[in-house]
């Protein structure tokens, strides 16, 4: 086995495959921990089939996961499962928050037992803070969770404190703001409007409708590959146990910017911005933008991948699996 074995939770998901593929890439003896059965399940899984290990189990079951770890004896442990999603978190918080909470108490558990010298990478989120009152947010801002999902977060953030205090294991939190990219769901906005896009092109449209919600709510996008770097950086051992460390790229972009930003890509199609009351939501936090200064220190991570990229790729992705779609039907 390789001298560095790593360990992914929620290796199947959105960020979890593309860590897995950089991970593999670098060498890394991977093992995937996910309910899922394979690799397979979005860009890029077929690239993991036979490269990683994939262990199919639900992280509440805190003996399985014991034993996963024990047998693997992980050099580092990402722990990227989640139940991620504001908008669901919302139409079920009695789901979403006991789960996320289930779930970082048993890696928590499986860490301090049976790999209590792995360097854990905490993988939080952005939405710990809330409405910011000051731009760009940095690691001292107050944490003010405004949805049921950074609740959940937040209350792993602090029970991993707990652990790291009371049992000495070396745990650092990395606080993503928005990623995208090729093979995320379209609960995602960028992912969402790339959908859109793609379907209008393969229909042949002269002009496409492109549908959001409030307009005017910014976040800040990094693509998801500069992202898992950040993370493997971390996991190489930039950062002492207990810090916190934002990933971003220090600039937000409306969701009325991303669909003009969509029409340039599109062009010669017109595109129609249309807002969807039923996507507003009442507790909308209106603008999420990071300072990531802490970890460009830390490690000399700098986003790579232009945004403008991450949208045109993400179509690209969306059109080859609408025309696979299309090929099975």
């Amino acid at each position: 086995m390789s001298a560095n074995p790593v360990l992914i939770t929620g290796a199947s998901g959105f960020a979890g495959r593309w860590l897995a593929r950089a991970c593999a890439h670098a060498g890394d003896a991977v093992v995937g921990i996910s309910r899922s059965q394979s690799w397979s399940d979005g860009f890029p899984g077929s690239e993991l089939e036979g490269a990683c290990e994939l262990i199919a189990l639900d992280l509440r079951d805190l003996d399985a996961l014991r034993e996963a770890v024990r047998s693997r004896a992980p050099a580092v442990i990402y722990h990227l499962a989640a139940l991620s999603s504001v908008g669901r978190s919302w139409e079920d918080p009695a789901g979403t928050v006991p789960e996320n909470v289930a779930t970082s108490v048993t890696v928590l558990e499986a860490a301090r037992l049976q790999a209590p010298d792995a360097r854990v990478i905490w993988v939080s989120s952005c939405e710990v803070y809330g409405s910011p009152t000051v731009l760009p947010i940095t690691e001292q801002a107050p944490l003010t969770p405004a949805n049921p999902y950074a609740v959940s977060k937040l209350a792993g953030e602090q029970l991993a404190n707990v652990y790291a205090d009371a049992y000495g294991l070396d745990i650092v939190r990395a606080r993503p703001f928005s990623h995208s990219g090729p093979g995320q769901q379209p609960t995602f906005i960028v992912s969402s409007l790339a959908r859109q896009a793609a379907e209008g092109r393969a229909a042949g449209a002269d002009e496409i409708r492109i549908t959001t919600g409030n307009p005017d709510t910014r976040r800040d996008f990094t693509d998801v590959r500069d992202v898992v770097r950040a993370y493997r950086l971390l996991g190489a051992g930039a950062g002492r146990s207990g810090e916190v460390f934002n990933v971003s790229s220090d600039r937000s972009v409306s969701a009325a910017e991303q669909v003009q930003l969509l029409a340039s890509l599109l062009e010669p199609i017109r595109v129609e911005h249309v807002v969807d009351p039923a996507r507003v939501r009442a507790q909308e936090v209106m603008d999420l933008r990071g300072d990531a200064g802490r970890l460009r220190t830390a490690t000399g991570w700098e986003p790579t991948i232009p945004f403008r990229q991450t949208v045109s790729d993400t179509i690209d992705w969306w059109e080859r699996e609408l025309a696979a779609e299309r090929s099975r039907s």
